[in-house]
């Protein structure tokens, strides 16, 4: 597994849209939402409550420009998002409006798995210790100081963060 202290330093970065790493360290001190996502899933409305999440509280004078989503496409759940990166970006835009940060297709359970992916589950365990992601929609939160502070399940809403996600930027704890 690669290295890490916080989210913010984690090495290896995962990989953008165009197979760059993204650099996490220009995050530091922001709340930040990842999510594993998927364009023809059962829970694929939630890009709408996820953007919705993303701008309301972005628009808040207290904490503009504070909290980030981060969108990781899967397609390791009954093949439910098997396009190329630059289609998934578009099916995005155009069915949802999303316009946070949505990286490069990536695996978040498995040999392959995206090492960040490898780092939260073990921060946050699912039910019952289980240290694998359930299915698409899964979220994690992390907070200022680049530690994980929730863990929700698909069934989730997005709306449903929202006083998870006000808490952790009151909070403080900047690195």
């Amino acid at each position: 597994m690669a290295s890490a202290t916080n989210f913010f330093d984690f090495q290896p970065q995962p990989k953008d849209k165009k197979g760059q790493p993204y650099p996490l360290p220009t995050l530091k001190n922001k709340v930040v939402l990842i999510v594993n996502t998927a364009s023809k899933c059962g829970f694929t409305p939630q890009f709408e409550g996820l953007e919705t999440l993303y701008k309301s509280i972005n628009a808040q004078p207290d904490h503009k420009d504070q909290f980030i989503i981060l969108g990781f496409p899967c397609n390791q759940f009954m093949n439910q998002d098997p396009a190329d990166n630059d289609t998934i970006q578009s099916f995005c835009l155009q069915n949802y409006g999303v316009s946070f940060p949505i990286l490069g297709k990536t695996d978040v359970n498995g040999a392959q798995a995206e090492p960040v992916f490898e780092w939260l589950k073990s921060e946050a365990p699912g039910l019952l210790g289980m240290k694998r992601v359930k299915w698409n929609f899964e979220k994690f939160l992390v907070g200022r100081d680049g530690q994980v502070k929730g863990r929700w399940a698909s069934t989730t809403k997005p709306a449903d963060l929202e006083g998870s996600v006000l808490r952790e930027l009151k909070a403080g704890g900047k690195l």
